[in-house]
């Protein structure tokens, strides 16, 4: 069995300027997925750097309100709102309220780096 604490998860700042704590991910774990599981936090105010992905991601926001942007089309999300990111698709989000926006991010297959462009 794999329980992975939030808190027990080392927290950087990711490549689009989000507070990251990747909570699942078969390079730092023993698991067979092609998926990885990321918490992803953003202050009030402040938005994420444009970027693509080779592959395609999924954001479950949890707390705060958000203005998502995929290529050129932008809609306000909330808590219990999932989006769905195609791959190679431009993307950022930003925290709209007056409080932090907390999010999970499904990359499918996992996250690498060299599948990520930012700016």
């Amino acid at each position: 069995m794999l329980v992975t604490s939030l808190l027990d998860c080392p927290e950087f700042k990711a490549g689009d300027s989000t507070t990251l704590r990747e909570l699942l991910h078969a390079d730092k774990h023993p698991v067979d997925l092609r998926y990885s599981l990321a918490h992803a936090r953003l202050t009030a105010g402040a938005a994420s750097t444009p970027h693509r992905l080779r592959t395609s991601e999924v954001y479950y926001i949890l707390s705060g309100a958000g203005q998502m942007h995929i290529d050129g089309e932008s809609r306000s999300v909330a808590p219990n709102d999932m989006v769905y990111i195609p791959p190679g698709a431009r993307q950022f989000i930003q925290a709209t309220g007056a409080e932090e926006l907390e999010f999970l991010c499904i990359v499918d297959p996992a996250w690498r780096a060299e599948d990520e462009l930012v700016g």
